[in-house]
């Protein structure tokens, strides 16, 4: 086949693609320009979206002996995922800028490219697995490296986009794709990973953010609405924070009070009790199934953030949403990220978490 390589410029992906040629497929390495103006994305190796990322692909691809080339994403890159992140945040939700790059940029903007182009995939550094099912649709599942499994923010994938997708690294651990890293001579062997937001230069996010919205100051009040403290908008918090409250005055009891609720229309920040955290159901849109909706109630486990725990549910579904009943109490449930449901280490599919709550019944 011939596979276009997406190489960030880490070792994950410079692996993914030597693979990807030690499979016998005709491999073109593709860095993503994804900045308008790189200097003013993250710098070093704490991020990605930086020039000397497009360097270290580069670098990777002449040892492996592949093409090169870089894409120019930015615009559609800004559009799709940094102008959707500051909208989320603008209406009090909490939003994966990484799930909203693997939709719409890796595997919607990139892999129509390749298409376009004559390729037949694309191949990324992700930590998941692909299978053939017995229906023949291709599923998702989780890679062997439970720490770096990445399929929470692949979930969203449709059928034909994981038709077009290749995840060489599903099958591997980190510490064994860094050793073959140093075995091919890789310079990018020992390269810290990402963290963080790629186009958030310092990290600050409530900085950045409040750069682009504006100061939207309010109250902090607690579940009988009295005054608490003040800040300086809501797009600073999210649900089941604790720290950076900067509350007036303590707790009765002594003890750590948390975001329960972001309202920004009206700019107030709720917070409240631990106990107050526990969510018990919720409801998500958007949902993405990865065969055909399920015609009734179904048994399974779910994710409910990125790198989170499972969770025992019953999920009740339509075509477009979900009604999740949670068996074990979770905490901190935020509107904005994805509910993704599992069977063992099978994604079934996903959902944008729209509400959460406690079951009445």
């Amino acid at each position: 086949m011939k596979v276009v390589a997406a190489m960030s410029g880490g070792v994950d992906s410079a692996v993914a693609a030597a693979r990807a040629v030690d499979a016998g497929h005709d491999v073109t390495g593709v860095h993503l320009a994804l900045s308008r103006n790189p200097s003013s994305y993250r710098t070093g190796a704490r991020g990605c979206c930086t020039l000397e990322d497009a360097r270290d692909a580069r670098r990777a691809a002449d040892v492996i002996g592949i093409p090169f080339y870089v894409w120019d994403l930015a615009e559609r890159f800004h559009a799709d995922v940094v102008e959707d992140f500051v909208s989320e945040y603008a209406d009090g939700r909490t939003p994966n800028p990484c799930l909203r790059c693997n939709e719409r940029i890796k595997f919607a903007a990139v892999l129509d490219r390749a298409i376009g182009l004559g390729f037949d995939a694309v191949a990324t550094g992700h930590y998941a697995r692909l299978r053939r099912g017995p229906d023949g649709e291709v599923e998702l599942h989780r890679a062997v490296d439970s720490a770096k499994d990445q399929s929470y923010v692949l979930g969203v994938l449709t059928q034909g986009q994981l038709r077009g997708a290749m995840f060489p690294l599903g099958d591997s651990t980190k510490p064994e794709v860094r050793a073959e890293a140093h075995r091919r001579g890789l310079l990018v062997a020992d390269k810290p990973d990402s963290h963080d937001i790629c186009f958030v230069p310092d990290g600050d996010t409530a900085g950045w953010l409040g750069q682009r919205l504006g100061a939207a100051p309010g109250p902090i009040v607690d579940a009988d609405g009295t005054e608490l403290g003040r800040h300086a908008g809501t797009f600073g918090f999210t649900i089941g924070q604790r720290r950076g409250l900067r509350l007036d005055r303590p707790a009765a009891d002594g003890r750590p009070r948390y975001v329960l609720s972001i309202e920004p229309t009206t700019s107030t920040i709720t917070v409240g009790s631990r106990e107050d955290l526990v969510v018990e159901s919720l409801t998500g849109t958007a949902a993405r199934w990865r065969g055909a909706v399920p015609d009734s109630s179904l048994s399974c486990r779910v994710q409910i953030r990125a790198h989170g725990e499972e969770y025992a549910a019953v999920v009740h579904p339509t075509a477009e949403a979900v009604e999740v009943d949670l068996l074990e109490p979770a905490t901190g449930v935020a509107p904005g990220q994805a509910v993704v449901m599992y069977d063992g280490t099978r994604v079934l599919g996903s959902a944008t978490i729209a509400s959460t709550g406690r079951r009445t019944t």
